[in-house]
């Protein structure tokens, strides 16, 4: 798949402008959007992904608008999981509720540029070097395991990376917010307030998360406008979406599970993708092992649709039987 540079430019220019618009137009007055409104923007940013994936149909053809919305939906799937640590930053630093999409949105806008130069990295080894694909394979499935026994704890405690204790330890900076303002001055210093470093915060924290959905897209395309496309469509609705689930990420109790199934069956179809080219020399000598079955991207389109609709259902299932079971004990004790 080639892709031209103004095709390139003109991506990277919609997505700039999507933020602008986003941030001057829709956050000029700060608000905490209600559940129509998050609504409303959520099935718009959904809208905008299926109908780049129809136009890449078109243009493109079906295998690649296959790998696209594959793509999509696993980053979509995995940036779902990301809201437990942001509900966890925003709480951390007391985050007024009103000026919670402005920090979100730019902790976003931070994130897809440090997630753009990763997958421009990710995109140069894969071309160089197609045994990377047995290290991603693998980190896939460790990343799996360790997700599958995780336990997403609201109540949990946010630890601060380095470069956040590095803007602390260097920045003069203020304990209060000033509404939404970055930086103020106050006694003749210019000072920044808490509002700058939880964006930090927020986008820094992301790129954790892009240690492990950049390799699960690499093992469904390896086409870089692709994997960059894919994850800024997931990206650019993530912050809707926080309000629209609310307290819904609490019922998702089974979500770890069904995330740690989709990265553990992309870890096994990269280290067998990764056979077929083999090129390592103590794996059969070298050459490529033929045995090995191929995995097709529908398949694993497929694959992903079912387990996560499995694992939402699961979980208000029995979300919902935990409830009856509270207010018959409740009851009981009457």
């Amino acid at each position: 798949m080639t892709v031209p540079f103004w095709v390139w430019a003109a991506t990277v220019a919609g997505v700039l402008a999507v933020v602008a618009f986003d941030f001057f137009v829709h956050l000029r007055t700060p608000h905490e959007p209600r559940f129509r409104e998050a609504a409303a923007w959520s099935a718009g940013y959904v809208g905008l992904a299926v109908l780049f994936g129809i136009g890449m149909l078109v243009t493109a053809g079906a295998a690649r608008a296959t790998e696209f919305f594959a793509g999509y939906l696993t980053e979509w799937s995995l940036s779902v999981d990301n809201l437990f640590v942001f509900l966890l930053i925003l709480g951390r630093f007391a985050v007024p509720r009103e000026y919670q999409q402005k920090v979100l949105l730019v902790g976003i806008a931070i994130a897809l540029v440090l997630r753009g130069a990763f997958i421009a990295v990710g995109a140069v080894v894969i071309a160089q070097f197609s045994w990377v694909f047995y290290l991603f394979g693998a980190f896939l499935v460790y990343a799996a395991i360790q997700l599958a026994r995780e336990d997403h704890d609201t109540e949990a405690e946010f630890h601060e990376n380095a470069l956040l204790r590095w803007v602390r330890h260097v920045v003069p900076s203020t304990t209060a917010y000033h509404g939404d303002r970055l930086t103020v001055v106050e006694h003749g210093r210019r000072l920044v307030t808490p509002m700058l470093v939880v964006m930090l915060a927020i986008g820094t924290t992301d790129v954790l998360f892009a240690l492990d959905s950049i390799p699960a897209i690499f093992g469904l395309t390896k086409e870089p406008y692709i994997v960059f496309t894919a994850n800024a469509f997931a990206l650019l609705g993530l912050r809707q979406l926080f309000f629209l689930l609310g307290g819904l990420l609490e019922r998702l109790v089974y979500l770890s599970e069904g995330l740690a199934v989709v990265l553990g069956f992309i870890g096994v179809k990269l280290v067998l993708e990764a056979l077929h080219t083999n090129e390592v020399p103590f794996i059969n000598g070298g050459e490529p092992v033929e045995w090995a079955p191929a995995i097709p991207t529908l398949v694993s389109l497929g694959v992903i649709v079912v387990v996560l609709a499995v694992a939402a259902i699961a979980s208000l299932i029995k979300t919902r039987r935990d409830a009856d079971d509270a207010r018959l004990a409740g009851a009981d004790t009457e």
